[in-house]
């Protein structure tokens, strides 16, 4: 497919070509589950730019070469933002290191050598193009000045991205550095669901487990309370008890006054010659 076919002979840099995103539903689920996936994985570093089926011009002059769109493509030392297509020199003339291509059968052979030329001419580091009905994998890393075919990709880690790929016997599966999968966006968004019903789980727990030690706590004051009021109470009649002590005491003291004051006068009473 020529990307020129279509172009304005007066636009010099045209952001389409006309032609769809993608040819059928498969292949544009996987060029949004990678793009998506990368941008995700990347989220927090400003300098990294990526995306989707983007025209790349690679020089300002298109009659020595036209745009290519690859399917998704990864810019190290480039600002995120919104662009209409890549022009590499207004870039730093930094080219995009890291290119994916999702194959359909309108792939022409002619067409994917046409792009593994543009990507090897134009300085692309590592190269990746799937197939999903067959569900073949070609990697394609830059030695030497050149892109070469990797023929060992058991465990394939991207040097640059260091995600890893992973063909099953049905299809390719990619991890990012922590070991989570790529997924689509109904799985991110089930798994979404699932961490924010957890997160809910745990917070209602949490909150349970809180009011349960303030129970607790409310239950160990009221203890201490009773405990305090009982101290108070038994103070209390302690220092009635002293109190009735000494009044006893007190009337004891009389007593024995009164006692021997009636002594007193009986004996006065005898030495008068009375009997009391």
């Amino acid at each position: 497919m020529n990307p020129l076919a279509h172009f304005d002979p007066d636009d010099p840099y045209p952001e389409s070509d006309g032609e769809p995103m993608a040819e059928n539903t498969e292949q544009y689920e996987w060029l949004v589950k990678i793009k998506e996936n990368l941008e995700i994985l990347f989220a927090q570093d400003p300098n990294v730019f990526i995306a989707g089926d983007l025209f790349w011009y690679p020089v300002p002059e298109r009659r020595i070469t036209g745009p290519v769109a690859p399917d998704v493509m990864v810019v190290v030392g480039r600002p995120k933002g919104r662009r209409g297509s890549y022009k590499q020199w207004e870039e730093g003339g930094i080219a995009p290191q890291v290119v994916f291509e999702v194959l359909s059968p309108a792939n022409s052979v002619k067409e994917m050598a046409d792009k593994l030329a543009f990507y090897d001419a134009y300085g692309v580091e590592e190269y990746y193009v799937y197939d999903p009905s067959p569900n073949t994998l070609e990697v394609w890393l830059r030695q030497e000045g050149r892109l070469r075919r990797m023929s060992h990709l058991k465990g394939w880690v991207s040097p640059r991205l260091g995600i890893r790929f992973a063909l099953s016997g049905e299809t390719l599966e990619i991890f990012d550095p922590q070991g989570q999968p790529f997924l689509t966006s109904v799985e991110l968004a089930a798994r979404l669901r699932d961490e924010a019903a957890r997160a809910a789980q745990a917070t209602a727990k949490a909150e349970h487990e809180a009011a349960q030690a303030q129970s607790a706590r409310d239950s160990v004051e009221q203890e201490r309370a009773r405990a305090e009021q009982e101290r108070a109470r038994a103070e209390q009649e302690s220092a009635r008890a002293e109190q009735e002590r000494a009044r006893a005491e007190q009337e004891r003291a009389r007593a024995e006054q009164e006692h021997a004051r009636a002594e007193q006068l009986a004996a006065r009473l005898r030495a008068l010659g009375l009997e009391p």
